[in-house]
């Protein structure tokens, strides 16, 4: 008996499956026809945000979804990165 094909949404949490980190937690739910991938900071204490980012139907489509797939949440982990500064040389002095 053949399996019926995976959601969108299963096959980005197969994907998350992969990737563990000591600082973040990664999930996925749907949006729509799309997928949002869930980025969080595993120590609530500090109060920081938690990223999302979107996969569109396109991406989930892709050849290579897995290596694209890669890609998005490596630029997507390093945007939160920098999104924690608290201060720096470009804002305004007050």
């Amino acid at each position: 008996m053949e399996r019926p094909p995976m959601s969108a949404v299963e096959r980005v949490r197969k994907e998350l499956e992969k990737y563990e980190h000591p600082l973040f937690t990664f999930s996925a739910r749907e949006k729509g026809e799309s997928v949002e991938v869930i980025i969080d900071f595993r120590n609530k204490d500090l109060g920081l945000h938690t990223y999302y980012f979107e996969m569109h139907p396109r991406d989930l489509d892709h050849p290579q979804f897995e290596w694209t797939f890669q890609r998005q949440i490596y630029d997507c982990v390093h945007d939160y990165i920098v999104e924690m500064f608290v201060r720096t040389p470009q804002e305004r002095q007050s």
